[in-house]
């Protein structure tokens, strides 16, 4: 990797050590663009909290939209991003994850499902179909990754409610159990759905396609813990052991596309 290359995989493996190793597992040659997009996520998940200030939260957001669109990016991943994009990673999803994060900025919760299922798709399902098409992986993708990325998106996102909530926010339009559970099931169907698309898919798509595949791995433990115990998520006790983390990803790295 080059120096650029290596400040965007340092971010990550500080900010998001789960999806660096994901990343790590997967060819040499697709790494800088994989690390890439995901150190762009990083930042724009971590500008809504840089400020108490929502306003001034919203404009940092706002700078990396403006940068995007003007396609300079004056920011220390800039250059690895400016290659990603170069590589063909679509600007629109980019700027399409940026504009979702203006909910982290405010206390008010989403206005309603179909505000919290966009949101979820925009920050996760568009960031790695974005980081697909730099691999080459065409838009007969979409229904595949995108699904994917909801739900892994949601594992993420359950897993973030109890510090969500202890920094004001309400994440859930509905917390009770059996809500929280049914939202895991419904994660988990997604991700039924995305392994058919997956399949129907051409065998070198899916060969393009599984070094991204790899950051949803934790994806179904995850959904799979909060739909059977959905006091889990309250508990901050979601997540995976270190060892089934590893063995998880060793074992979705070793599958056949």
């Amino acid at each position: 990797m080059t120096p650029d290359d290596r400040i965007a995989a340092e971010r990550v493996q500080r900010a998001d050590p789960m999806r660096f190793a994901a990343i790590m597992a997967a060819p040499a040659p697709v790494r800088p663009v994989l690390f890439a997009v995901a150190a762009y996520n990083v930042e724009i998940a971590r500008a809504p909290w840089a400020s108490a200030e929502p306003m001034v939260a919203e404009m940092r957001l706002q700078w990396w939209i403006d940068a995007l669109e003007r396609g300079q990016i004056p920011h220390e991943i800039g250059p690895a991003l400016e290659a990603a994009i170069a590589d063909g990673v679509p600007v629109a999803l980019l700027v399409e994850a940026a504009e979702a994060r203006r909910w982290d900025c405010w206390s008010e919760p989403f206005s309603d499902q179909t505000a919290f299922e966009s949101y979820i798709d925009a920050t996760s399902g568009g960031v790695l179909m974005a980081a697909a098409q730099g691999l080459g992986v065409g838009t007969e993708a979409a229904p595949a990754m995108r699904s994917a990325g909801w739900a892994a998106g949601l594992a993420q996102f359950l897993c973030a409610i109890p510090e969500l909530e202890a920094r004001g926010r309400v994440p859930l339009l509905d917390g009770r159990p059996e809500a929280v559970s049914a939202l895991a099931r419904q994660g988990l169907a997604r991700l039924a759905d995305a392994e058919d698309a997956r399949k129907a898919l051409e065998v070198d798509i899916r060969e393009r396609l599984a070094p991204v595949w790899l950051q949803t791995h934790a994806a179904p433990g995850i959904l799979k813990r909060a739909a059977a115990k959905p006091v889990r998520v309250a508990q901050s006790a979601l997540m995976p052991s270190e060892f089934a983390r590893r063995a998880g990803l060793l074992f979705a790295a070793l599958r056949r596309p």
